[in-house]
């Protein structure tokens, strides 16, 4: 049986791109969560941390350098948080533009044919 995929609703394409893209975003948090745990318990950061200090603090006494002002663990989360929001609306106003772009140029070709069989 061969169909043809003349027109997608972009509501429903909305609907269905945002429950998506905050899944990912949540799940970037997660990530971000997880892997900023992993790094701080292999000691990372403070290994960072002396190698900047041993670094600046040359002939002269100058400012050190904290890594974890930077990259605390609050910080490096609530950044992640915000890259998710944002995210969240540029994927949902790519794929709801997207099907905008796909029924316009399904009007003029005549849409995506699909065959579908029976085994």
């Amino acid at each position: 049986m061969r169909l043809t995929a003349q027109r997608i609703d972009p509501w429903s394409v909305l609907k269905i791109s945002f429950l998506v893209s905050v899944a990912l975003g949540i799940s970037g948090v997660v990530m971000v969560a997880v892997l900023w745990t992993v790094l701080s318990g292999m000691n990372v950061f403070s290994t960072i941390n002396d190698f900047l200090t041993q670094i600046t603090s040359g002939e002269a006494s100058g400012p050190t350098i904290d890594l974890t002002d930077y990259l605390g663990f609050s910080r490096v989360i609530s950044l992640s948080a915000v890259l998710g929001v944002l995210n969240v609306f540029l994927l949902t106003a790519l794929a709801t533009l997207s099907a905008f772009l796909y029924n316009i140029c399904a009007a003029l070709v005549g849409g995506a044919q699909v065959t579908l069989s029976d085994e």
